[in-house]
């Protein structure tokens, strides 16, 4: 449970997503995490490294343990369903999208044309 409440907290997760590849020094790394503040980041960093998944190399930046790599290997499969939900939700997206641009096209149609003409009022 310890580490789901790691996991949960903001940024967490981003900071182990940019860690993947490379070892970014704190500035590189704060400008791929585009809105975190460096007092969030400098906390983000110092809980990894307590956990043992993240921490500074001798030769400058940031990386991933050994246990943390095992752990980006444990959340695969996570990301490759949350790849397909997110195409699923695009698709959805433009389902609903077209749908709506549809209906829309079509009360403009039936505003500004085919409308049968109206009857005007007979006099007695």
């Amino acid at each position: 449970m310890a580490l789901l409440d790691l996991l949960g907290r903001r940024w967490t997760l981003r900071v182990l997503w940019e860690l993947r590849d490379e070892a970014p020094s704190f500035r590189a790394l704060q400008a791929r995490c585009h809105d975190v503040s460096s007092s969030v980041l400098s906390q983000r960093l110092a809980d990894l490294r307590d956990a043992g998944i993240a921490g500074p190399r001798e030769s400058g930046g940031y990386a991933l343990t050994p246990e943390g790599r095992a752990l980006l290997e444990a959340l695969a499969p996570m990301d490759r369903w949350a790849r397909r939900w997110a195409e699923r939700q695009g698709s959805a997206e433009r389902r609903v999208e077209g749908g709506v641009a549809s209906r829309q096209a079509g009360n403009r149609q039936q505003a500004t044309g085919n409308r049968k003409p109206e009857t005007g009022r007979r006099s007695r």
